[in-house]
């Protein structure tokens, strides 16, 4: 991207706090952007039948045929280089059935051949159900970052202050190109892997199983894996689901990020060497990407290298990405 390009802020799972939502979008703003919000993305329905909205129930940004409306829209406009979604929240897997994937083809295609590169689809979370759709029908790598109504909200301040910030940068360099370098913690597995990522929060990997938008086993590819608020049992129990349907089968390495508000992370630790550590690839913990306040960008379809050995110094990155190039 460059400084001046319009990118479409829209809501395709739950809604947005308006404050927090134009927060987020004055720092794209500051980046450079131009940031403007889709038609219903401050809509409020609740889960079930047409009816007054109740606070005290789950909420969507607005009806699924209008979620997917502001996304096809967006990402249709040859005006937009990037669709960002607001926040992830739930519904997201609702919007898929109503899209006009040939429409959204053909758009990616006319992006791409226009000289200015692949349009980027970015978000985190429950977006992870459009990550894997896009990318296995449109064929165009996705971006997996902070969201405006969430953590950009915050960012505020360190553009302000033009200091250092992790989530910043990463987010800079996602949209505007740049390598993409990532520190783990600790290895669960050592060695050194590479190939195309994928994967996302395991709680949508595994609700797309069975499904047409089911993303391809990760055979050759580095799996990432985060996820927030499951509890330990319930992380075994979807990575049993997603061993026993053979989508780890032939995986290259795992990296593993942020685990929020997921318990003990010693039992976590336990949970992930028992159910991946069969596989005989390196998994590599800690990597800063996921949900809490520091969140990085990963490109999802990029090639990666995970080396576990270069843990050690403190600056060394143990997973690292090609810079954005928006084809599989």
């Amino acid at each position: 991207m460059r400084p001046g390009d319009r990118i479409a802020v829209v809501a395709p799972s739950g809604p947005a706090e308006p404050a927090r939502l134009e927060a987020g979008c004055a720092v794209l703003r500051d980046l450079g952007l131009d940031a403007v919000v889709g038609k219903h993305a401050l809509d409020r329905v609740n889960l079930g039948s047409p009816g007054p909205v109740r606070d005290d129930w789950h909420r969507l940004a607005g009806g699924d045929a209008d979620r997917a409306a502001d996304l096809q829209a967006a990402w249709c406009d040859p005006r937009v280089r990037a669709v960002i979604c607001a926040r992830g929240g739930y519904g997201a897997t609702r919007v898929l059935d109503h899209l006009d994937w040939d429409a959204l083809s053909a758009a990616a295609e006319a992006s791409a051949a226009s000289g200015g590169g692949p349009k980027i689809l970015h978000g985190s979370s429950d977006v992870t159900a459009l990550h894997a759709a896009f990318g296995t029908r449109l064929s165009v790598t996705t971006s997996f970052g902070p969201m405006p109504a969430g953590v950009i909200a915050d960012l505020g301040p360190a553009l302000s202050d033009g200091g250092p910030d992790g989530t910043l940068d990463g987010l800079r360099a996602a949209l505007f190109g740049g390598p993409v370098a990532l520190p783990g913690t600790h290895a669960l597995r050592p060695g050194r892997a590479e190939g195309p990522l994928t994967g996302g929060t395991l709680s949508l990997l595994a609700a797309l199983l069975g499904t047409p938008y089911a993303p391809p086993p990760a055979a050759g590819r580095i799996v990432f894996l985060e996820d927030v608020a499951e509890a330990p049992y319930r992380i075994d129990r979807m990575l049993v689901q997603l061993l026993q349907a053979g989508w780890f089968d032939g995986a290259a390495g795992i990296a593993l990020g942020s685990w929020r508000d997921c318990g003990d992370p010693a039992e976590l630790d336990s949970v992930f060497a028992a159910r991946l550590g069969p596989l005989g690839v390196p998994v590599l913990a800690g990597v800063p990407a996921g949900h809490g306040p520091h969140q990085r960008t990963l490109e999802l379809g990029a090639f990666a290298v995970l080396d576990t050995t270069a843990l050690g110094p403190p600056d060394a990155a143990a997973l690292t990405l090609r810079a954005p190039g928006g084809a599989r």
